[in-house]
């Protein structure tokens, strides 16, 4: 990798130049300032990075301060190019089930919950793990031992699926004789009557429509705290790629309050059945935040789509059917309304940013963006097809044929239990080893994007970066990697968590790297790990996030 003293020179030394001091001088240590360049010191003015290697060591002298790396690591701060932050930070409320290990152990801590809580009508919490049970199907009954009196509702860490209580049912009005909607799945017993297993939005939403609607106060904590924990990782920059009516007031006050710490895009969610008034809506949302005068720091200028579900619950949408079934999955558009809508949406100015999980979501994905480009005028639009877990191989090229930024959630790309109990098990041998394409990708010349889905799984960006690089799951398996030949090198999954959603985000004009003249958007670790074994980066944490130039949260 080249130095990049040259073009640092060329800025002096402030003391000669007669420039104001640097605020900060950081030295000692390795700075990576993006793919192919790193350095050896940096220096920061005014929020900004005025000098690398020897012109900026020469600026310690009059600097307000100077960080001693101690032989650490400086990086661009991370971007998050597909999250949920407002999900995450909710998270912290209601039962802790995240992690658990059992149905047991959920039901405890939801017992547990509901007797130290009980003024509220409603236990709601979030996330378990669909994988304890075959085929993600969890009954009402085991909620009912734990709380018999109140509805209780809990997500699944995929988000698509929700386990309800007998209480939360019968509140909602889901019998025997309520019919599966169009967009959804109800699990039921042999007799038809609903098991407590509730999948993808029109199912999910007969309960959770029924449950106590947060307040604004709880909303704007639940941000704050999000925001926080991904300054803790390291994020400086988040695509929020799921924001309902009135999702945006959050992200409003915080910015009102000064205390909006991650810069921000939101990802406003398209409606099959109503897309059409949503443009005209979704333009009045993007003017109100317009208004809020702070480009930098919050944007909503991407519109969401879910072209399938998930794997693992059946429901993401194949060319061929699942194994041992006639089921293809659940499709959440037809492919010509998601042609028109794309193109409706991209000709209003907005980015397009479509879930699809499996094979033909992607290509119907695809398609979607092809129809966009052959509609309209040509314009900076960079759509984005995050999760792309299957792709077949003829659609590959496309990805870069269309100018497609590819969102990988590289954590995923492991065998965990979710993956060897219900994912490949639906999908055989041959589909599942053409999971997570990131390689393939890169190769074919497409931009691709870190994303995280938090709180789906982890928000450290480490934690995808040594999967993406090792395709091994937390316990170091399989020896060589899971499908090795879609195994990046370091320095192409950090550029894609950096320079990759900084591009994604239309924010590598100002950041993403940390070339001269860029926000000081960066992270500190105390420990150079550009060059250590991959596998071994579990747990490493920043010392230190800086939003420009100063350290947050």
């Amino acid at each position: 990798m080249g130095g990049t003293g040259g073009a640092a020179g060329a800025l002096g030394d402030g003391a000669a130049s007669g420039k104001k001091a640097a605020d900060a001088v950081l030295v000692g240590g390795r700075v990576w300032v993006g793919p192919g360049a790193q350095t050896t010191a940096l220096a920061v003015r005014d929020g900004a990075v005025v000098a690398h290697g020897p012109a900026a060591q020469a600026q310690a002298g009059r600097a307000a301060q100077v960080i001693d790396l101690e032989g650490g690591l400086v990086a661009p701060g991370f971007g998050d190019g597909h999250c949920h932050p407002v999900f995450g930070g909710l998270e912290t409320q209601g039962p802790s089930i995240a992690g658990a290990g059992s149905v047991e152990q959920i039901a405890a801590a939801v017992r547990s919950y509901a007797r130290d809580h009980p003024g509220e009508r409603w236990i709601v919490g979030a996330s378990y793990d669909p994988a304890l049970r075959p085929d993600g199907a969890f009954d009402a009954a085991w909620l009912d031992e734990a709380v018999p009196d109140r509805p209780v509702l809990l997500r699944a860490n995929d988000y698509h699926t929700v386990w309800a209580n007998s209480a939360a049912l019968a509140e909602a009005g889901v019998t025997a004789g309520t019919p599966d909607p169009p967009l959804g799945r109800i699990d039921r017993r042999p007799d038809g009557r609903p098991l407590g297993t509730l999948r993808e939005w029109d199912a999910c939403d007969l309960v959770l429509r029924a449950a106590p609607e947060r307040s604004p106060v709880v909303l704007r904590r639940a941000l704050a705290e999000a925001c926080r924990r991904q300054n803790l990782v390291g994020v400086t920059w988040m695509q929020d790629a799921w924001v309902d009516a009135g999702g945006h007031r959050p992200y409003l006050e915080l910015l009102e309050r000064d205390a909006l710490t991650v810069r921000s895009n939101l990802g406003l969610r398209a409606d099959p059945a109503r897309w059409r008034d949503q443009v005209a809506e979704f333009g009045l949302i993007r003017a109100e935040v317009e208004a809020a005068g702070r480009p930098d720091l919050l944007t909503c200028r991407t519109v969401k789509f879910f072209a399938d579900g998930v794997i693992e619950s059946g429901t993401g949408a194949m060319l061929e059917p699942y194994v041992g079934t006639t089921d293809r999955g659940m499709a959440v558009w037809r492919a010509s309304d998601l042609s028109a809508a794309v193109t409706a949406f991209d000709a209003a100015g907005f980015q397009c940013h479509l879930h699809a999980i499996g094979d033909a979501a992607v290509r119907d994905a695809l398609d979607a963006v092809g129809a966009a480009v052959r509609a309209n005028p040509a314009w900076d639009r960079r759509p984005v097809i995050a999760h792309v877990q299957v792709v077949d191989p003829d659609d590959l090229g496309r990805f870069a044929a269309l100018g497609v930024v590819a969102n990988f959630e590289s954590y995923w790309s492991q065998c965990d239990p979710l993956q060897n109990v219900l994912t490949s098990p639906r999908l055989g041998p041959a589909r599942a080893a053409l999971q997570y394409p990131a390689a393939s990708l890169v190769r074919s010349g497409a931009t691709i994007s870190h994303g995280s889905d938090w709180p789906v799984s982890t928000n450290d960006p480490l934690e995808a970066l040594r999967v993406a690089v090792t395709r091994l799951n937390d316990h170091g398996r399989p020896a060589g990697g899971w499908i090795p030949a879609e195994r990046l090198t370091v320095e192409q999954a950090l550029a894609a968590a950096t320079a990759g959603a900084a591009f994604q985000g239309w924010t590598d004009s100002f950041r993403g790297t940390l070339d001269l003249g860029k926000q000081a958007d960066l992270v500190i670790y105390d420990r150079d790990w550009l060059d250590l074994d991959p596998a071994g980066l579990r747990g490493l944490t920043p010392r230190a996030t800086w939003l420009s130039g100063r350290p947050v949260p």
